[in-house]
């Protein structure tokens, strides 16, 4: 019952909660009487004295950042009731919000103005077109609506957060945004940690009140010109008093373990608001005091509910043939391959993975993360009359690995007697079934693990060796590596290349060898990443003779192989027991040539490509791959006899891997979490169907995915010692909000708190909803103008490549739109729901011509916010190149590196050494 995929569903506390905690977001009313914060996903009001709190919101979606009017009749919040953050406004007594924006990106309320008409916000739009600012979604900007709704327009054009006006409105304090990294991080100096920022709005400049290299937030107005704030200046985040001038006047709070978050200030009470530890603090008369707080709150769903199981994260096809055994949500389930009846096999908690059939058939596999540990588990059906899995009764799981170590991916021998395993995710070892000893076959100083499931290895048909992926040159490229199972001697490396190679298998009864190489193809200049080939080592000189026939050599050889057998089955005279066992399938001992093996090395595919996966059939005649050249992944196949290299299926398919049936006439793949089944003959595809549902626990779950979390940073991180954090300590401090969170942002900001502690860029955690109806702005590329008043939206600047550029070229700069749709924009209206779900839709436009005085109508396809972003990105990065030329008297030129990455790399050294191949270096 879990998932990476946070999930929203409310957690059964019952009706009455004394001091609850995860109230976030708190906010202090103007007069001091109030307290507004945020909890569970709703608002609450609550006396500054404490007591109960009123719920003044309690829709289903997610509602939070409270923010006070002047006058504490209202309060303004965000809520993602159409998909995305809009802003809205509701009585502070309760009631039935007013949305005020429409726009799809994401927009949270910072301040009412002073005389409570409107209210300020932070969105991610076009830039103003005279800014000369990076134009980044990330580096939002301060825009204002009417609280009556309507217009929605820029107000500042710099990156801003945490808006403020100062109580005459002459002042503005903010925190400013310089490039992208988690909120909630925290002790880390760097280039783009917050500042305080003041904005005189009569003389239009901007000063620096903190310009520390550490981080600086959530700065408010006291009386006079005296701010607060908080800093990281102390080590931990406190509260701070000061002036523009002597910002570090006073440090108010002394925290050492946990931050002040959410600071608020009330001008009728001079007494500060702030939330710590998940809870809410006033601050008055130079003292703190927790406010008490109790919740009278229904519960909106049950704790457990149940959920149809709709996809498979994993999965493994049984050798009968007759059943499929696949992943859902962390719980194992088996599935007819010829009807929808399905059984769960696990119901836990935790999560399990790795999911595998014995040789019979008769056990499954896994590995569970269970009692802070990943083991080794193994299930059988209790009633022995019951041949499959999928229609069950009784199950038996028994543990096989459970050593005190990071213990999974866990794979039986052909013949299964023994299990593989990895431990601690490097180590490579075998598990005897008989006598329940391990050993280590591979050791882990051989490997190295960026991610849980990045290593390799797979079982030789003869149960005495393993095919590895390693690092034997102690360099980021791995080799193949074939190591004999009873650990005694040295990985044979099968490839000695300097490239990349990888995910090795077996084909014509382990005499080759073929696995992944981007020795061939495109690799990427700026970082990782290059496309891939399949290719093949033959392990004796007789099998690479063998696939190097031609297609009327190899027909010969056939006829001869069977007329040779025939005649071996007539001379033998033989009981009829004797002639079962002979006539069985025989497993030959795995056979390797040493002397030639570089030579016997063949590239299987003709084309370098981005590999899903790959099947070469048992008789080595037929390669299947899955790779990506159309629209998404498709599955391609080659003949090697016939030299023909065709599309087999054309599914347009997510990545899967690639599962043979026992008899390989069927192949087996995942799109989109749908499992299928290939025709390898016919090519056609079709879905398997099951049907099963499984009881769903959301807090257990969110449990489990914050102790997975704990774990794989203490396991995985890049030093011992965690930077020095007590690790420990904070698995306590937060786990203790578990049992308060009932939701996905709420569970995904505390973990971001948590992981924050380390002090590591790259953490933290991520929340969102997939809504089918949501709100998704089009935009016409180009640029309004903000200070227009009057009716209709006029056009600033038009984008290169805008929707606007039409085959009449009579839409120019200044002409006005004055429809959308037949709809009259009138003076101060909001166009953003015309032009809601439009995008490459066919909309009609109305267009006026100030200079001509004329109007017409026009057809246009309005795009993407995020493709009208990237034309502004392009218009950016022209006006950069034209200013470094125009500065630089021609002598210099100027090229913009998006990212690290290989396109950017290459428009580097395409125009470093081609347009600008004459500028001073």
């Amino acid at each position: 019952m879990k998932s990476f995929v946070l999930v929203l569903a409310l957690l059964a506390t019952g009706s009455v909660i004394a001091q609850p905690l995860w109230m976030r977001y708190p906010s202090i009313s103007p007069n001091g009487d109030k307290i507004a914060f945020a909890y569970q996903g709703d608002l609450f009001v609550v006396d500054s004295k404490g007591g109960t709190a009123k719920q003044i919101t309690s829709h289903s979606a997610y509602d939070f950042k409270p923010v006070w009017s002047n006058d504490g009749s209202q309060i303004a919040f965000a809520s993602n009731r159409f998909g995305n953050f809009d802003v809205y406004v509701v009585s502070s007594e309760g009631g039935t919000p007013t949305r005020l924006t429409f726009h799809s990106s994401n927009d949270l309320p910072y301040e009412f103005s002073n005389d409570g008409k409107s209210v300020y916000f932070k969105s991610s739009r076009l830039d103003a077109a005279t800014s000369v600012q990076f134009p980044y979604a990330g580096l939002e900007e301060i825009y204002k609506v009417s609280v009556t709704g309507g217009k929605e327009t820029q107000y500042l054009t710099v990156a801003a957060e945490e808006f403020q006006f100062s109580q005459d409105g002459t002042k503005i304090i903010f925190q400013n945004k310089k490039g992208y990294e988690d909120q909630w991080r925290k002790h880390h100096t760097s280039s783009v940690t917050r500042d305080i920022v003041m904005y005189n709005t009569t003389d239009k400049k901007y000063t620096y009140v903190t310009n520390w290299a550490g981080e600086e937030r959530n700065p408010v107005w006291g009386s006079g010109d005296e701010i607060f704030f908080l800093s990281e200046k102390s080590g931990c985040f406190n509260i701070w008093k000061g002036t523009a001038s002597n910002p570090y006047g006073t440090q108010i709070t002394t925290y050492t373990k946990n931050p002040v978050r959410f600071l608020s200030y009330a001008p009728a009470t001079s007494s500060l608001c702030y939330g710590y530890d998940g809870e809410i603090y006033l601050y008055a008369n130079g003292q703190s005091t927790k406010v008490q707080i109790n919740i009278l709150k229904d519960d909106s769903q049950n704790a457990s509910k149940y959920l149809k199981v709709t996809s498979a994260s994993e999965f493994a096809v049984s050798p009968n043939g007759k059943e499929i055994a696949f992943v859902f949500r962390g719980e194992v389930f088996v599935t007819s391959l010829d009807y929808s009846t399905t059984k769960q096999i696990t119901n836990t908690s935790d999560q399990e993975r790795n999911v595998s059939f014995s040789p019979d058939g008769n056990k499954i596999l896994f590995a569970g993360e269970r009692n802070e540990s990943w083991n080794i588990y193994e299930v059988s059906r209790k009633n022995k009359d019951e041949k499959y899995f999928f229609n069950s009764t009784l199950l038996e799981e028994k543990i096989l690995v459970n050593n005190g170590e990071e213990t999974f991916d866990p794979k039986y021998s052909p013949d299964g007697k023994e299990v593989a395993f990895l431990e601690n995710r490097t180590t490579l070892k075998v598990l005897n079934l008989e006598t329940k000893k391990e050993r280590v076959v591979l050791p882990g100083t051989y490997n190295y693990s960026y991610s849980d499931g990045d290593q390799y290895f797979t079982w030789s048909p003869d149960s005495k060796w393993l095919l590895v992926q390693f690092f034997e040159f102690e360099r980021w490229t791995s080799d193949i590596g074939l190591v004999n199972a009873t650990g005694t001697e040295k990985p044979i490396n099968l490839t000695q290349s300097g490239y990349g190679n990888g995910s090795p298998k077996f084909s014509m009864d382990g005499e080759m060898v073929y696995y992944t190489t981007d020795k061939y193809g495109y690799r990427s200049h700026g970082s990782w990443g290059s496309q891939e080939d399949v290719e093949a080592v033959f392990l004796t000189e007789d099998a690479y003779q063998k696939f190097t026939l031609t297609k009327e050599e190899y027909e010969l050889w056939k006829e001869e192989e069977k007329d040779s057998k025939s005649a071996e089955s007539k001379t033998d005279d033989k009981t009829e027991k004797d002639e079962k066992k002979d006539t069985a399938e025989k497993i030959k001992p795995l056979k390797i040539e040493m002397d030639g093996l570089d030579d016997r090395r063949v590239r299987l595919t003709i084309h370098s490509s981005a590999l899903a996966d790959f099947v070469v059939d048992k008789k080595g005649e037929n390669i299947y791959y899955m790779t990506s050249f159309e629209e998404g992944y498709n599955i391609w196949t080659t003949n090697f006899r016939e030299q023909e290299t065709k599309m087999l299926a054309g599914i347009k398919s997510s990545p899967s891997a690639l599962i043979f049936n026992k008899e390989q006439d069927k192949i087996y793949f995942s799109n989109s979490g749908k499992l299928m089944e290939l025709d390898v003959k016919a090519g056609t595809s079709k879905p398997i169907a099951f049907d099963a549902e499984m009881l769903h626990n959301a807090s257990e779950e969110r449990t489990y995915m914050f102790n997975h979390a704990w774990r794989q940073v203490r396991e995985k991180f890049y030093v011992e010692d965690l930077h020095g954090v007590d690790w420990d300590l904070y698995k306590k401090e937060y786990s203790k909000f578990l049992p308060y969170i009932n939701n996905g942002y709420d569970f995904a900001e505390m973990l971001s708190e948590l992981l924050g502690e380390i002090n590591a860029s790259h953490t933290g955690a991520r929340y969102s909803e997939t809504t089918p109806d949501a709100d998704q702005t089009a935009a016409f590329g180009c640029y309004f103008d903000e200070s227009h008043t009057g009716k209709g939206l006029k056009i600033f600047e038009i984008m290169d490549k805008s929707p606007l550029h039409t085959k009449s070229d009579k839409i120019v700069n200044g002409c006005i739109v004055e429809k959308i749709d037949g709809i009259e924009i009138t003076e101060g209206m909001n166009h953003y729901p015309l032009l809601n779900r439009k995008v490459g839709e066919k909309v009609l436009v109305s267009f006026y011509n100030p200079q001509t005085k004329e109007r017409w109508d026009e057809i246009i396809k309005p795009i993407s916010v995020g493709e009208e972003q990237y034309l502004a990105y392009e218009r950016w990065v022209k006006r950069c190149e034209e200013s470094v030329e125009k500065l630089s008297g021609g002598k210099l030129g100027y090229v913009h590196i998006a990212g690290m990455n290989s396109e950017s790399f290459r428009e580097l050294f395409d125009k470093a050494l081609g347009k600008y191949h004459k500028k001073k270096h």
